[in-house]
Formats: structure tokens, sequence, C-alpha cells
């Protein structure tokens, strides 16, 4: 990966490479200040196989750290901002992680810092966030945030942005890092449901950006004169090679947002005009909906991807007509680094379809009862990927990782077919499968039929416990502003759409529905409440009987 930067540095050198709220360096400035934190790191200790945890929103510092990192030899580990004090401490102590890189915003490095000492952290490299904002910016933002900043404890642990850059300026050597050396931690609940690092080498993701770079150039996009959204954080695997690495491999300009509140972005859209996007579908879902009381003009985007979760046809939709862009859905997993596959951008693209593999990507569809047997076109089965993107295994997990590396390919744990012409369609992710009286029912037809009513904003549906049939659907709603329904018009209006035995149990409208840290709909906190509303069912009729 210091190759793919480094290469990028030298070819756009005086092009921009980074907008942040109107504040701009260009590549050089970036590369200059990417090898004297490097330098930093090394100084700190920073080398082969050493963790460095970036626990940080969407800002100038991701992106240096995350090369720096590299640079010296180290390996990133990626941390949600929004961890609690336990979720920090489970992942450092399992990661192995000696030091953390974070802002100086208290909700940030209060959880960090509260853990630093049980975790054996090293060393705190706090950045100032102001220090990155437009000099008038910065300075409102020093007066009126005061109670969001830190008070950074002043120790020997604890090492300043200033101070990483002011130790001895003569050139270190550092370790020049293999193709097979892991360049990341990335965790991810996986395949089999518990956090976990996926190990992702420096081939791993170099090869998805070379993978994904033709797809690009075909889509229209050319190098050294995009400007990329980079809203989605960029301590998701699918922002980091999307927004980020692929970005800068092609002389992008890249806006960074570091959290995403749709009054804001819409006004990021307006001052900077981006031209590639890559988003979530509830962000496009969100803009949408922004659009039918704002005027906003997004004629700028050209080219789109949806990845994360599935893109309801729908919102697809909508979101070219406002565009006039072209919106295709990825496909990807944090253990293929992570794209997969991608619906083309030209006449090609198949509706409902995650498109076809990227180059050098093998698709199999295997007999999830005889994984030996290949199923043919347009019979379902499980999805399994061979690539340069598969990551290397579970970071002290051999046998999580032999279940899921089967003889040199990934087992994804997702259901779906292709086409006669190569085309994957998802059905759903098996363990989401819902057991209903003996037949499978997937939970994404259901939430696809109910996208189709105009009331639909966003839908989840699971199984929930079932005296007679072991399981039964039921689907969580929220409606769209305006669009008043009741469940028995929404049951209706399924009933042609959909079989009885898919029919959901129960149809629960809700104001609000969870989401995870990058805005994909989750369905754990839906199925722990179900699962906690059954026990206490099941404890009064025994109480009662």
């Amino acid at each position: 990966m210091p190759e793919v930067f480094d290469r990028a540095v030298r070819r756009f050198a005086d092009r921009p490479a980074l907008d942040f709220f109107g504040r701009k360096w260009t590549y050089r400035d970036v590369g200059e200040l990417t090898d004297r934190v490097a330098e930093g790191l090394i100084r700190l200790g920073v080398g082969h196989g050493v963790k460095v945890g970036l626990c940080l929103p969407n800002s100038p510092y991701s992106v240096v750290f995350y090369f720096a990192i590299l640079k010296s030899g180290g390996t990133v580990v990626n941390y949600n901002p929004l961890y609690t004090p336990r979720e920090c401490l489970a992942q450092i102590l399992d990661s192995d992680t000696t030091i953390m890189v974070l802002p100086d915003i208290e909700r940030v490095y209060g959880p960090v810092a509260a853990v630093a000492d049980e975790a054996g952290l090293r060393h705190l490299v706090v950045c100032p966030f102001a220090d990155a904002l437009p000099f008038g910016r910065g300075v409102l933002y020093r007066l009126f945030k005061r109670t969001e900043k830190a008070r950074v404890h002043d120790d020997a642990r604890h090492v300043s942005f200033s101070k990483l850059l002011s130790g001895r300026s003569a050139t270190q050597r550092r370790p020049a890092p293999r193709p097979d050396d892991v360049a990341l931690l990335q965790y991810t609940g996986g395949t089999t449901g518990v956090p976990k690092g996926a190990m992702l080498t420096h081939a791993n993701l170099a090869g998805n950006v070379r993978q994904l770079s033709p797809l690009m150039q075909g889509g229209g996009l050319r190098d050294g004169q995009e400007r990329v959204l980079a809203v989605i954080p960029l301590f998701h695997v699918f922002a980091m090679t999307v927004a980020m690495n692929l970005a800068l491999d092609m002389g992008a300009q890249i806006v960074l947002v570091p959290q995403f509140k749709i009054e804001e972005l819409l006004a990021t859209i307006a001052r900077t005009k981006p031209t590639f996007f890559p988003a979530v579908p509830t962000i496009f879902a969100a803009i949408n909906k922004a659009a039918e009381t704002a005027d906003v003009d997004l004629r700028s985007i050209r080219l789109c991807i949806s990845g994360g979760a599935p893109l309801p046809a729908e919102v697809g939709a909508r979101f070219e007509a406002l565009t006039g862009c072209r919106l295709s859905e990825g496909y990807g997993l944090t253990e293929s680094s992570p794209v997969v596959s991608v619906n083309p951008f030209d006449a090609r693209r198949r509706a409902g379809s995650v498109g076809l593999p990227l180059v050098d990507t093998t698709i199999e569809i295997r007999d999830p009862n005889c994984p030996d047997r290949l199923m043919p076109a347009g019979a379902k089965g499980e999805v399994y990927i061979r690539g340069p993107q598969i990551m290397a295994g579970y970071w002290r997990r051999p046998a999580d990782s032999s279940e899921v590396l089967v003889d040199g390919a990934l087992r994804t744990g997702d259901v779906g077919y292709r086409d006669p012409e190569g085309f994957l369609f998802l059905v759903d992710r098996i363990k989401d499968l819902i057991i209903c009286g003996g037949y499978n029912v997937y939970p994404r037809q259901i939430e696809d039929a109910l996208y189709e009513h105009e009331a639909v904003e966003e839908v989840v549906a699971i199984g929930i416990p079932d005296a007679y049939r072991g399981e039964s659907p039921k689907a969580f709603v929220k409606l769209r502003a305006g669009f008043p329904t009741t469940p028995d018009e929404l049951r209706a209006f399924l009933s042609e759409r959909i079989s009885k035995i898919e029919m959901p149990r129960e149809i629960e409208i809700r104001t609000s529905l969870p989401k995870t840290a990058v805005g994909k709909l989750s369905k754990k906190e839906l199925i722990a409440e179900e699962r906690e509303r059954a026990g206490l069912a099941a404890m009064n009729r025994r109480a009662s009987a």
C-alpha cells in the first residue's frame, strides 16, 4: 500500500488531495506530512507487526496516520469512535494494540483514556481537531465547542501531534512491507457472529484497488479530475477502500465529512460539487427524503456505488432521478477487502443484481448441504469467493479461519444465485434465514416487497418464535412522513406479492429503526428485543400454570 500512496503523490503532486470544511491539502502536502508522521511513529517504536489503533472521525488525520502506520511497517487497527470503554478494552486486548491515535474530542478520547492502564497502552497520540479546520472555523470551534474538547492528561504516555513531529529530522530507515504482511486488522462480526480481526494484507488491499480501477474508468471517472464525497466513516472497510484508497490511486480530491448530518451533507455537496459518491442505502434514502422539501442541486454527482446493505430498488431509482447519476450496487465483505462484485455502470446493468465479479475474482454457488457440489445457473446456494482480495484469516482464531476459508475460497454465509451471464443475485444471509414450518423464508424477499409500498421508508424483517411453526416472520416498518398506513393495509398490499408462508405474523410500525455506526439497518437489537419478550412470555406462562 505505501507504493500505491507514493505513486499517487508523485503523479498528482500539485492537485488537491483533501478538502476538510474548505481547507485543502495537495498530494505533495499530504505526502510530506505522512512521511514526517511515519518518522515520528518509528521513534515511538512502531515497526513490523506493531499494532496501531486509529480511533478517528473522518479527517485529514485519518488519511495521514493510516498511510504513515503502513509506511513505518506497522499494522492498522480500526476502531469505531463511538465505542464504549468496554468495547475499546476488548478490541485493544484482542488485537495487541499498543499505540492509539485519537482526536482531542472528549466523546472519543474519554473511553480510550479510561481503559488505557488496564489495556496496557504504551502511547496515546492525540490530534488537535481544531487545527485541521480552516482558520475561521477553527477559532469558532475553540470558542463554542469547549465542552467537547478533551482534558488530555500530561504524562509520558500521551504524545501530542506537534511532539510527534518535533523529533530528529534525520531520515530513518523504514522497513519495506512485504505483500503478505498484514496491513490491517479490521474487526467484524464476520460469518460466525463474534467480533474478530480479519487480517488483510498489503496484497489484499492493493489488489482490491487494482481490481476496481478499470471499473471506475469504464464508468467515466478520470484520473486527477474527480471529487469523492467521503461521508461513510473511513474506519469502515468499504469507505477505506473506495472513498480513500481507490480515490487516492486515481488522484481524486477527497471531501472529508466527519459526521453524517443531512443538512450539513447537503451544504457540503453544494459547496464542493462532488462527482463520485460511495455510500450506504440509508444515506441515499435520507437525501431522497430531504429533496422532497429542500431545494438541492445534486447534478454534479455522476457516479455512485451503494454497499454495506441491500439497496431497495425504489431508493436507487429516486436518487438517480434526482441527480442524473448512475448508481450501482456492489457486494463485498470485510473478509474480501471488501469488494467482490459491482453492477456495471453501462447498459449491461441488471436490476436487483449486485453485478459481475471483479477482475481475477471467481464466484461459486455451492449446495449448502453438499459443499462440493456446484449449483447451475439460476439455482440458489451458498456464495463462495476466490480472488487476490481474500483475507489471510482471522487474527488468533484458527478454528474460525478454517471454517470460512475452504480450499482457498471464502465461504461467505450468503445465499445467492447467478444468471446465465454470470450476474450475481443475493437472496439473504444464511444466518438470517427463517425456518417456518419446515419452509425456508428469506427476510429480504419480505423487505423488498414492503419497499414497493409508497408509505414505507425503512423496513427490517426477522424471525420470531412460533409455538406451532417454529418461527414466523415479523416486519418492523418506519413510515415516510405524510404517508399514514396500518399493519392491516400493509398485509393486504403484501398478499399479492409474497406467499402465505412468507406473510409476516406481525407488522410493527415504529418511528425509527436501529442502525449501525455506518448507517446500515441493524437486526440484532430487534432480535434481542423479541427474544427477551418471548422469554418473559414463557416465564409468565409457567408462573400461571
